[in-house]
């Protein structure tokens, strides 16, 4: 398995990430946001993203639990922070474009008619905004580094 790969096969339910950040891989975009633990928990009850002032509150708090994971160098939960901030971008995006956010018809599997929200269109911005500072700030990138670099290597 190439090690930089998000693994599926760990027993998710048992690992505490901040224990054991040695297990933690960053995968692609979203993968593991919603599996990787204690930050599934810590996270998720603040994800919100129906309003413009639900994606602002939400947002903002889960910024400030980024920039607190990264103080206590807790990349894992600098990272899983950062995927929280995109997916409140992309699923406020596909409920933007698909009135309740289902994108393919269930038994053609056609993508349904777009459509254009523009309370969850200005939401998408939003996280959009806060995920783009939080994958571009300088001690995250650092700390992404350093945890390839010790647990992440080909």
């Amino acid at each position: 398995m190439n090690r930089r790969a998000f693994d599926y096969t760990l027993d998710f339910k048992t690992i505490d990430f901040r224990q054991h950040p040695e297990f933690y891989r960053l995968g692609k975009g979203e993968q593991g946001v919603l599996l990787v633990e204690p930050y599934k928990g810590e996270l998720l009850p603040h994800w919100r993203f129906k309003t413009v002032a639900e994606a602002k509150k939400s947002s903002a708090k889960i910024y400030k639990m980024f920039l607190a994971y990264l103080k206590a160098d807790d990349f894992p939960g600098a990272d899983m922070a950062r995927k929280f901030l995109q997916m409140g971008w992309t699923r406020a995006r596909r409920y933007a474009n698909h009135k309740g956010g289902r994108k393919y018809d269930k038994k053609t599997s056609d993508e349904l008619p777009r459509t254009e929200d523009k309370e969850k269109t200005a939401a998408a911005a939003i996280f959009y905004e806060r995920y783009v500072t939080a994958r571009q700030y300088p001690q995250y990138l650092r700390q992404k580094k350093l945890h390839q670099g010790k647990y992440e290597v080909s």
